[in-house]
């Protein structure tokens, strides 16, 4: 019985097997004997139908799955620009380092004060007044409205769904809190900027104060014009990451101030040349630019303020032009000084990084690698061109920071390529790509109000402070060193490697010093 049965299902499945066979035969020969053209469209109008109908169930999807497709794209994005911002702030320990690597041992406790407190204090001056300056509504000159951050928002709503007091800012898809605490970091290192090219004989308290005013008042100004929709925007001038928003602001408050301060004593001698002053510690100096070096990479590709195809590109070109100044100006060094020197090296890396800020989202890598050459080349001759008109700047922030911030904003003018590359709004493109000299001419008069404004009100501070508080220690505390006088402590405690006290002794009795001349004009400050 049992062995019928099982017969009679194979007989079952053999007929199955060979009437399937069949009908695949049948449909083969069918489509077959179709023309080459019906055989062509017949899977293409099959796909069209399964697609079709595919777009039709997805526009019927139900609310809760639009409502959470939006939601994830909200929080994709305030990630990446809270990271972002995060790597801005990071750059904070560069600057720490780079600074006080620069400088003499007898400052590094002073040095690396200024850069952590600056900080603190950019956060609370930009918390209560600057952002609203910077990024609310009020008039093409300056923001009127959304201090303390008290202002009627409706973030992450866009465009035009966006109801509240910081408009300008109703391109980016986050909350209010993301785009505060992105466009705080920027704020922070424009301060952070000034502290270098000062160092080693200012007064702890003046330099806090200004560095309030600058954050509180001069960058939001100057920013609400460029990122706050204000007149240069409406022009037609363009800054993607801050060339000029940042550096250059950061950069003409640095040469104020290091003007009126007047030279570090032993810098410069009688007869007008130069000493070296070599800083302490080249070790944490290089890994203060590695440091900004990465940072860099929120600062250019978290400006996006958004997740998007754009950012790979721009990391690019970023990298690409702090790479290309680094060699530049290796060879530059090498060529001119007989050595190729690390601090050129380094400030060379920084230019290049500076002067590709403006323009990485609308340029070519090629583009970007012209720009940091360029941008190293010029930091070298930067360098020697300030010590010859007399500002002692010991790190080098001007050179840096406002040469090629000045270099990297016109570089926008000459190699922009427009929204080829997916970020819009986008300049126009540049003089190298058929585009005239139109865009190069709006980046030309940014550039100047920006400096021209910048400029009176950081004279302005400075003179105020300096007929007030005074903004320079006397020769006793700089011979001493601002770590002791200022401060009350060393950074190497029992160290011999460049003690205030015995440099000090050193000047007072005529030696010579491995660190310069004994040839000490009287310290005067211009104003």
């Amino acid at each position: 019985m049992v062995s019928k049965v099982s017969a009679n299902q194979q007989h079952r499945s053999t007929e199955k097997s060979v009437d399937r066979m069949l009908r695949r035969l049948f449909a083969i020969n069918w489509y077959r004997q179709l023309s080459v053209t019906w055989r062509s469209c017949l899977p293409i109008g099959i796909a069209i139908i399964v697609f079709w109908n595919v777009a039709a169930v997805a526009q019927n999807a139900p609310p809760d799955a639009i409502k959470m497709a939006e939601e994830l794209k909200v929080n994709l994005d305030t990630a990446w620009v809270t990271i972002a911002a995060m790597l801005v702030i990071f750059m904070n320990a560069g600057f720490c380092m780079l600074e006080t690597g620069f400088c003499r041992e007898k400052n590094a406790v002073n040095v690396l004060a200024k850069n952590l407190i600056v900080f603190a204090l950019s956060s609370v001056a930009f918390w209560a007044i600057g952002f609203g300056l910077m990024f609310s509504e009020g008039n093409n000159i300056i923001g009127t409205d959304g201090f303390f951050l008290m202002g009627a928002d409706n973030s992450p709503a866009m465009g035009t769904a966006y109801k509240g007091a910081f408009t300008p800012l109703n391109w980016t898809g986050v909350p209010l809190s993301t785009k505060f605490f992105f466009q705080l970091a920027f704020a922070g290192t424009a301060a952070t900027i000034v502290s270098g090219a000062v160092a080693e004989r200012i007064k702890f308290l003046s330099f806090l104060i200004f560095s309030l005013l600058l954050v509180g008042i001069v960058y939001p100004i100057t920013g609400h014009w460029i990122w706050g929709a204000g007149w240069l925007a409406d022009l037609g001038f363009y800054d993607f990451a801050g060339s000029t928003v940042v550096h250059s602001v950061g950069g003409w408050a640095a040469l104020l101030g290091a003007w009126i301060l007047g030279a570090r004593i032993g810098k410069y001698n009688s007869d007008g040349s130069a000493n070296a002053i070599p800083g302490h510690n080249m070790s944490i100096a290089t890994l203060g630019c590695l440091i900004l070096w990465f940072g860099w990479f929120g600062f250019n590709p978290g400006s996006t303020m958004g997740v998007s195809s754009a950012i790979g590109h721009i990391a690019v070109t970023t990298n690409t032009g702090g790479a290309f100044g680094g060699i530049a100006a290796t060879v530059v060094a090498w060529v001119v000084l007989g050595k190729p020197d690390l601090s050129m090296i380094i400030n060379g890396i920084l230019a290049g990084l500076v002067a590709v800020t403006a323009s990485c989202a609308w340029i070519s890598v090629p583009s970007a690698a012209i720009i940091g050459t360029v941008g190293g080349i010029l930091v070298v001759f930067a360098v020697s061109f300030f010590d010859k008109i007399k500002i002692d700047d010991p790190v080098g922030a001007t050179s840096v920071h406002l040469v090629n911030g000045v270099w990297g904003t016109l570089a926008v003018g000459l190699f922009s390529q427009g929204d080829v590359y997916g970020v819009t709004p986008a300049p126009k493109p540049g003089l190298f790509f058929n585009g005239g000299f139109e865009q190069l001419g709006y980046q030309l008069v940014g550039t100047l109000a920006v400096g021209g404004v910048t400029v009176v009100l950081c004279f302005i501070f400075w003179a105020i402070l300096k007929a007030t508080l005074g903004i320079r220690v006397t020769q006793e505390e700089e011979f001493q060193g601002l770590d002791i006088s200022e401060h009350g402590m060393e950074a190497y405690p029992g160290s011999s490697l460049g003690g205030g006290a015995d440099y000090s002794k050193e000047i007072h009795s005529g030696r010579k010093s491995s660190r310069g001349s004994a040839e000490y004009p009287e310290v005067s400050g211009n104003l």
